[in-house]
């Protein structure tokens, strides 16, 4: 037992002292953004209060976070100082949900604003930027959130649990883990919403709406679709989402506005379909897949085995 106390001990100084020595780089890097872009820029008055607010959000309040909960590491008060830092790890998720905001308005600043575009270029020369730009520091936050993740569940891992830091330590865990799961959750919305958007613009006309909330967007890819009267096999774009199914056809290749687009054949909702393997369970090549619907039923192909495979998985977890 004193042998896995002293080895319990040892992993965690190592990491505290890890946690720390990364603690003060981050507020090093956060520093550069304050002093050297927010600071002058209040004081100067380029940019609108409004537009300083938007591109940088909570980045000061998040410094501050930071600066406390080094100065409690540096006197070894681990339990009490991330117990107190976790008051404001809500500040990440609000940081998250701002940075798609704070890119876009950066973008339009430098195009519109030539003094802010003179003056970013300026800083970045400067020596402590070691050649990075603004855009490179801005998601500084949320990598940093990242890493308080596995730095405090290495922490609580290390520390014996009849002790009260243990107590504090796994509630600090469980808030870094709840604010990453909102970070993540945002992100994936982020992504889903540009996925729909994506697949609406390869869609000709507006006849088919794919943008609809709560829809996610699952896969897509070509399959060959088996007709009911011997004709021949039809090659279609799949899209699957998480209510519905649709299927497409490339538009003509000397069509002047939509050669490169794909017009849509149906849409199927999933709510009352089921899927079947009709082969596809064997070493051999390729597989089919039915799929039956109300008033109809759509058999699938395609030559490669692993394809049909992961269609059907990704099929029955969208009907399901």
């Amino acid at each position: 037992v004193e042998d896995q106390r002293a080895r319990w001990e040892r992993k965690r100084s190592r990491t505290a002292k890890e946690l720390l020595e990364t603690e003060h780089k981050y507020l090093e890097q956060l520093d550069l953004v304050l002093t050297y872009f927010v600071t002058i820029l209040k004081a100067k008055g380029t940019l609108k209060p409004a537009v300083l607010e938007t591109i940088f959000g909570p980045l000061e309040s998040l410094y501050s976070a930071s600066h406390v909960l080094s100065l409690h590491l540096e006197k070894g008060n681990l339990g009490p100082g991330l117990e107190n830092f976790c008051q404001s790890l809500d500040l990440y998720g609000h940081y998250a949900e701002n940075l798609e905001q704070a890119n876009k308005t950066l973008r339009e600043q430098l195009r519109k604003n030539k003094s802010f575009q003179r003056f970013k270029k300026l800083q970045e020369t400067r020596p402590q930027f070691q050649g990075r730009e603004l855009e490179d520091l801005l998601p500084l936050p949320l990598q940093r959130l990242h890493q308080y993740k596995h730095f405090f569940r290495d922490l609580l891992e290390n520390t014996s649990p009849d002790t009260a830091e243990y107590q504090q330590l796994a509630k600090a865990v469980k808030s870094v883990s709840e604010v990453s799961q909102w970070v993540q959750d945002i992100f994936d919305k982020r992504e889903n919403s540009l996925q729909l958007l994506r697949v609406q613009k390869l869609l000709k006309g507006q006849k088919t709406r794919v943008l609809t909330p709560g829809r996610w967007y699952i896969r897509e890819g070509w399959l060959l679709v088996v007709p009911s009267k011997g004709e021949e096999l039809k090659r279609r774009m799949f899209f699957l989402f998480s209510d519905i199914l649709i299927a497409a056809k490339p538009c003509h290749p000397l069509h002047p506005l939509n050669s490169n687009k794909l017009s849509c054949q149906a849409v199927y909702p999933l709510h009352q379909c089921s899927v079947d393997k009709v082969f596809g369970h064997t070493r051999s090549q390729g597989g089919l897949l039915s799929l039956s619907f109300p008033h109809k039923t759509l058999l699938l192909m395609s030559s490669n085995q692993q394809e049909i495979h992961d269609w059907y998985r990704s099929l029955t977890a969208a009907v399901r």
